[in-house]
Parts: C-alpha cells; structure tokens; sequence
C-alpha cells in the first residue's frame, strides 16, 4: 500500500507510542454493558437512551477487541503450521449473502405460520442455548483466568485419531484428527455458561436473552473480517435492499422477529410493571443491526491501526491512537440509529434499521477518506488471504503491495 512520508512517520511514532498509552474509553465501554445491564432491572431507564448507549458501547468494545485478528493474520503470513482461524468474507460470499439470508428469513416464516409455534421455538431455544454456551464461555473465560488458581491455567491436551472411509470433503484425509487445547478456567467457564444457558432455557427472561445477545455480538464482531471496503461496501448494500423488502415490503421480518423467542435481538424494557399478561413491555433491536455494522466498524479500526503503525501484537487493542476513520463511523452509525428511533417512534411503526445505518457508514467512512486524501489507500486496504497453488504460505493482498513498494 502506498504511503507518504508523513504517514510513515505517524507510524514510526505510532509504533514507540502504542505500548504505553492506555485507552480509557475501551474500559468505559465494558462497565457501561455490565452497568446498564444490571441497572435496567431496577430502574426504568428510558428505551432509547439505554438503546443507544448499549449498543454504543458494545460496537466499542468489540470492534478494539478485534484487533486480535491482526497479530493472527500475521502468525499465519509467518509461515506458522496453524491455520490462523481468521474468517475473512469473500467477494462471492457478499453477493449470496442477502439471498441466503432472504431464505432463512422466509423459512423460519412459513415455520411459525404453520408449525406450532411452541414447538419451533423449543429447537430454536435449545440450539440457542448450546450455541450460547460456547460464546459465553470464551467472553467470560479471560475474567474467570484472573482470578482462578494458577493450577488452572495448566493447559491439558487431548489427541484424537480414527481412520473413516466418509468422503474427504465430509471429514478430511484419513485418519480423522481432533486436537483439543484448553485450560483449568476454561473448563470453569463452561460450566457457569451451561447451567446459566440451561437456566436461560427453562425461564427465557428478557435480561438473561440480553446476557446471550450481548455475547453473541462482542464474540462475532471480534473474530470476522470483511475482508476489503470493497468487498463490505457489496455486503451492506445488499443488505441495505434486503431490510427495506422485508420489513416494508412483506410482515415476514416483523413476524420473526416477534415471534421467535430467541437471543437473536436485545431487548429494552419500557416498564418495570407487568402489564395484564404478566409480562413487561420491550422495544427490541436484532443483532444483524448491530453486528453487520460492527463488522464495518471492526475493520476500519483496523485499517486506522494500519495507518497509525501501531505494533502487531496481542495487548495492543489497549492502546490509544488515532482512530479517524471509525470515530467518524461510529459517530454516523450512532447518528443514524437515532433516526431509526425517531422515525420509528413517530410513526408507530417498524423501520429497517439498516435504510439509515448502511448510507451512515458507507458514507462517513468514504468521506472521511476523501477529506483526508486517502480514497486510493481505503479501496486498497485488504485483510483477504491468498494461499499460493501449492498451499505453502499465505499473504494479504496490502502486505503485497508493501512489498511491490
């Protein structure tokens, strides 16, 4: 990627700096998911401050824990035996992604409309809880690490070899192989996430649905790269036309939406009083309006890392530097589920989210690039991986054009 003089410099000093500068507001975010979510339960907070402040604050969170994927991508450009276990998004995946989506959508519609409905949401609830076992697990296991006994950080190891005569697309050469790391605490953590999970199955409370939702969001944004602005800019447009067909266009998403009882949306009471059904009135927002976003989010801290020269390393998503492309991002995503609120409120009515948030962060982030000069590094930015035929090594896209440089 090119870069000018006055950008090398920035990262030189980024590079001396990044270790010893702390970040307070990631820390800020963290207690205002923890506060928020324990303050709800017993004071009414106002639906669209809480809304707006979560998600603020978990965008936050969760986009500075992916910085991660940046020391991974490096192991595996290092030519280490493992697999980095980055998920990077393909071009082609962009394309099919909102038809896939329109047929699960569709599917889990007819579901309710001609299952029962009880029935559907018992699998769909059972399949949550087990799913929500592992992200709980892996949001809560670095808490549980701290204070642990140090024998629990001992990290046993289980090989597992058995030959199968399956096709090898299905389960890979034989033998089949399954080598499984994990630690004393992580064992711990499992076990508080599956009887919390079980508890969550049996009562389906609203703020135990906000526990799974929350996890689900910090645990998906920080192991997912879209791979290029390119290729992010394919996925939120088609996504943008799928939520304005589906919700304007159709009830199937509002149908889903209220009907499957599931930790696919966070819920915001608007009272703590039961209403004659026994149950508190909640405003919801799905987790594709905070997660698919996220992802865009996610990435341009990444690229502003980039540009800053901030080091590769683990600790470095504690790190203060110049962040201008996603402060201005998430300034507009903020901005725009605002007036999702706004319009929603004001017309009593359901909104597709993604009509206001999609032209937000396209748009703030390719003005931001434009204000600065930079139109021609954000459209070359890459964190795809290309395996060369042989498979002995792999790369991204911009550390090949440094190298071009």
């Amino acid at each position: 990627m090119a870069t000018t003089s006055a950008n090398k410099a920035a990262k030189e000093e980024g590079s001396t700096r990044s270790g010893t500068s702390r970040n307070p507001l990631l820390s800020l975010s963290y207690l205002t998911i923890v506060g928020l979510w324990g303050a709800s339960q017993v004071v009414l907070i106002p639906y669209v401050v809480h809304l707006l402040l979560l998600v603020s604050a978990i965008l936050y969170a969760a986009s500075h824990s992916s910085l991660i994927l940046r020391e991974e991508a490096d192991k595996s450009e290092g030519g280490g035996s493992e697999h980095s276990g980055v998920e990077t998004l393909r071009k082609e995946d962009a394309y099919q992604f909102p038809i896939v989506g329109s047929a699960s959508l569709f599917s889990l519609y007819l579901a309710f409309k001609y299952l029962d409905k009880d029935l559907v949401n018992l699998l769909i609830g059972a399949y949550f809880a087990v799913v929500g076992s592992f992200a709980l697990t892996m949001t809560i296991a670095p808490a549980v690490e701290k204070v642990a006994p140090k024998f629990l950080s001992r990290e046993a190891r289980w090989e597992y070899k058995r030959a199968h005569s399956l096709p090898e697309w299905m389960l890979g050469p034989s033998p089949f192989e399954l080598l499984i790391h994990v630690n004393g605490y992580e064992i711990v953590s499992f076990l508080i996430s599956a009887v919390f999970c079980v508890y969550y199955f049996q009562t389906k409370a609203w703020y135990l649905n906000n526990v799974l939702g929350i996890c689900f969001c910090l645990q998906g944004i920080e192991r997912f790269s879209l791979g290029t602005y390119k290729i992010a800019a394919i996925l939120l447009t088609g996504l943008f036309f799928y939520d304005i067909f589906w919700v304007f266009g159709t009830e199937v998403m509002v149908t889903v939406a209220k009907n499957l009882d599931g930790p696919i949306k966070i819920l915001f009471p608007r009272s703590l009083e039961r209403n004659e059904d026994g149950k508190i009135d909640l405003s919801l927002l799905g987790l594709g309006d905070i997660v698919l976003p996220g992802f865009f989010l996610a990435m341009l801290l990444r690229f502003d890392a980039h540009n800053a020269g901030v080091p590769v390393t683990y600790t470095d998503f504690h790190a203060s530097f110049p962040k201008p492309y996603f402060h201005t991002t998430m300034v507009a995503y903020i901005f725009g589920l605002g007036c999702t609120m706004f319009v929603m409120i004001y017309f009593n009515a359901a909104q597709p989210a993604l009509l206001y948030l999609v032209p937000a962060c396209l748009g703030s982030s390719f003005l931001c690039a434009v204000v600065r000069g930079e139109v021609k590094e954000l459209l070359e930015y890459s964190e795809e991986e290309e395996f060369d035929e042989e498979g002995e090594g792999e790369t991204t896209k911009s550390d090949e054009a440094k190298k071009d440089k």
